[in-house]
Parts: C-alpha cells; structure tokens; sequence
C-alpha cells in the first residue's frame, strides 16, 4: 500500500513542480487530472505525438508510478444536472453538454490507456438528486437509473475495449452516493467488470455511512482510495445534521468539515485494515480540501501522519470452502507486500 499524491492539490503549479513537491515529502503516487481546462494536464495534446507515454515515462523515471486519472468535473455532465449549473464547466443545451460529458470520458480512458494507467476516477452525477426522495413522484429515481444505463453502459463498453476501469466516487448530487446505490448500479450495469468505486471515506462520512461497513460491503469494486478525513462536529451536529450542505465550509457553526487525514472522525487505522483485508494494495491518495489548514501544512503532516500506518506486510488467516466439498474450510496463510 502506497501513499499518493492529487496533483490538483496545487492546480496552479505545472505538472512537474508538484511532481517535484510530492517526491520531496515522500509521496509514492500521483494521480493527474484529464477534465477540460484543468490547467495541468491537456489531454488532447498528450494524445498527439507520444505526449501521454512521455509524461509517464517522465513520472516514473522519479521513482513515482501514476495511481490514477481524474475526470471529476467533466463526467458530472453524462448524466447531469444540466443547464446553469454547469454552464462553468460546459455552457450549452443539455444535448451538448451531454456529449461534451462523454467524449471527455472517452478521452479520459484514451489517456490512460495510452500512459498506462489502470483507472480514471470520476462522478456519475444524476439529473435530479431530488428524486432519492420517492415524494412527490415515487418512479423518478427508477428513470434516473434507465438514464444511467443508458448513458453510462457505451462508455464501459469502450472502457472495456481500452483495458481501464472506472472509478466512481460516491458523493451527494450523484446516482451513487451510498452503500445501497453502489450496489444498485453496479446490478444494473450487469456486474460490467469496468465498473467500481473510488473510495473516499470523507463523502461517506459527511452522510452518516460507517465507512468500515462500506468496505465490506464493495470489497471487490474499489479500484482507487482517497486519502480525505471528514470532522463530525459534535457540538454542532444537533443544528446541522450530517447532511449540512449549505453555507461556508470554514464557518464556526458547521457540523461537518473536510479535514486532512488524521485530522478528522475516520479511524484510519480501521480503514486501512480493512481495506488489506480485502485485499486492496492500492494507493492512498491525498486530497486536500482542509478548511483550516494550508496545503503546505497538509502535504506534510498528511504523509507524517499515514506514512507510518500504511501495512506494507501482512499475514493473516483466510478462510475459505474448499471445491472439493462445501462443507470443509481451507485455511490459507496470505503475505502481501
């Protein structure tokens, strides 16, 4: 298990800066941004002339391997919402904005085919996240999902064809935000092997999920981990519920609050374990959204922090039936690096 970097941590600084700045605080990984605009990464110039296997190669050869490629603010167009409130990211009909939304996708897995990177992680988004409430229409969540098949099946598809996976982060405003929705589109997506999770226990926390269970329950569809820390603030809690969206993140009355790991209410040492257990031996990458702290601050205390808690040898008992007869269990001794 490695401890990896979001270049987007410093969005103003080139690529190889933050490169530079991750190596120096003993990060392992890098995770590249591809949605459009980002200022760092210009997936289409990379897709011309070699560029993408020269910015890996380039990556690598400082001892850094690529954990995966984020395409959070683009994929949120596929399945919406539309109109203004994405006029930022892309202004157009919804029509528009729908195919700006997939061809960077499609670019997005393109890149990391060709930088020879196994993920990219990005947001489902959802047409109208109200309809999670089955008032005032009790149907309008079963369109939301016709719609994610829909939309989302081709883009596997092609996924599929390019050898890379795609990591969905569950958070609110997305068709998949919880234990229950993760596994009801992975269902109706016909278990796609290029369907799966980016695991970020911060999103999960903020709404009340036990992230340890959450763990369990996706096991073997969590393809990337952030490394992001959620504060439940206890005193606050009582006015603003787990579900406080509104407002400024840094203010005195917030009930919750993104924090650097370590820093937050996740028990890091319980999720790591539980990740090894189920034989997760990713990265855990660092995403800074700290309300207080500077991302200076952040990128060193985060790696003094996890650093010391990543299991880098385990062995453990692994009970399992044998295919011989389903009554007798094997016991098998696992040691990973």
């Amino acid at each position: 298990m490695k401890i990896g970097f979001c270049v987007v941590n410093y969005s103003e600084l080139p690529v190889d800066e933050v490169v530079d700045i991750a190596l120096a605080h003993g990060y392992e990984a890098v995770e590249l941004p591809s949605y459009t605009d980002n200022g760092q990464v210009d997936a289409d110039e990379l897709l011309k002339n070699g560029g993408a296997k020269e910015m890996a190669a380039s990556i690598r050869s400082k001892g850094l391997e690529i954990s995966a490629i984020s395409n959070h603010a683009d994929s949120l167009l596929v399945m919406g919402p539309h109109g203004k409130d994405v006029d930022s990211i892309c202004a157009g009909t919804p029509e528009e904005q729908i195919a700006f939304g997939t061809k960077s996708m499609l670019r997005s897995a393109q890149l990391a085919n060709e930088m020879e990177v196994p993920v990219v992680v990005a947001f489902t988004g959802v047409g109208n996240f109200g309809r999670f409430n089955d008032w005032p229409w009790p149907d309008g969540w079963a369109e939301e999902e016709a719609r994610f098949v829909e939309r989302y099946r081709p883009i596997l598809d092609k996924y599929k064809e390019y050898g890379v996976k795609v990591a969905f982060e569950p958070h609110p405003n997305n068709i998949m935000y919880d234990i229950h929705s993760c596994k009801r589109c992975i269902e109706i997506m016909d278990n796609h092997p290029c369907i799966g999770i980016n695991f970020d226990p911060a999103n999960l926390m903020l709404t009340g999920i036990k992230v340890e269970t959450f763990i369990n329950q996706l096991a073997d569809r969590i393809f990337h981990v952030h490394a992001k820390d959620c504060e439940i603030v206890e005193h606050n809690l009582h006015e603003g519920g787990y579900w406080m969206y509104q407002g400024n993140w840094g203010a005195l009355n917030r009930s919750t609050r993104f924090r650097i790991p370590g820093w937050g209410s996740i028990n890091w040492r319980n999720v790591i374990s539980e990740l090894v257990l189920i034989g997760y031996s990713g990265v855990l990458s660092f995403e800074h959204e700290d309300v207080i702290m500077s991302r200076a601050d952040g990128t060193k205390k985060t790696i003094e922090f996890l650093k010391p808690l990543a299991i880098i040898f385990t062995k453990f008992l692994c009970f399992s039936k044998s295919s011989n007869s389903p009554d007798c269990f094997v016991i098998c001794f696992s040691f990973a690096c």
